[in-house]
């Protein structure tokens, strides 16, 4: 009984108020722009780092491992 009073006060102060119709200036646009693209990029660089150190990593162990082959078969 107690959550549907909870509901019950949350509905309604989510229904008496009406928009506010306030003014965003350039500069407010322009600073959500910017906050919103570099959300975007510290995303996307992370999922770059997820796979590109590992995947570095395994490249390096190839390039040795043949390094060392080639060079034990010319001795």
């Amino acid at each position: 009984m107690k959550i549907y009073k909870i509901f019950l006060i949350i509905s309604i102060f989510l229904l008496s108020f009406s928009n506010a119709h306030a003014y965003i200036g350039p500069g407010m646009g322009v600073g959500a722009i910017i906050g919103v693209v570099s959300i975007l990029a510290l995303i996307i660089l992370t999922i770059f780092a997820i796979i590109y150190y590992p995947l570095k990593i395994w490249l390096k162990k190839i390039i040795k491992n043949k390094k060392n082959n080639k060079n034990n078969t010319e001795n």
